[in-house]
């Protein structure tokens, strides 16, 4: 899963927002984990994404930068089946602290919420997408002084 242009493990393991593209069609934003050649995302029964996983698990994601300032553009599109599994607490830690630090107590409340799933009884699970592709592309620009 290396590119020539650029490490993409490195740009997966930065905190950006991803698409996920479901049948219907519908397209969310998604926090996501790279881990283990596979995107992890949080998901459970206040959402409609468990349901159009079971009734379609083929999806498409994509992960992309932009920053006119410095012509950086970069992009990984992920194609493959999703598959639910059970959500796992530690994983759920490594997944939120990317996006909102190492300081639980500075958490909003509504993040925290998901890491103590078994006594609040939401259902939390993961969306796991082991890619069958995964393409890489670096569209950057110079910049014009």
């Amino acid at each position: 899963m290396a590119s020539e242009q650029f490490d993409v493990d490195a740009f997966l393991r930065q905190p950006l927002t991803a698409r996920l593209a479901t049948n219907g069609p519908t397209v969310r934003p998604v926090w996501y984990l790279w881990e283990d050649r596979a995107f992890w995302i949080l998901t459970g029964p206040w959402s409609r994404l468990p349901d159009r996983v079971r009734d379609d698990p083929d999806v498409a994601l994509v992960v992309d930068e932009c920053d006119v300032a410095t012509g950086r553009v970069r992009q990984v599109t992920a194609r493959g089946r999703a598959e639910l599994v059970p959500f796992d607490a530690a994983k759920g830690r490594r997944k939120l602290s990317r996006y909102l630090g190492d300081d639980e107590a500075l958490w909003d409340p509504r993040f925290a919420r998901y890491l103590d799933d078994e006594a609040s009884g939401r259902g939390t699970m993961w969306l796991r997408l082991v890619p069958d592709s995964l393409a890489a592309k670096d569209l950057g620009y110079t910049v014009a002084p």
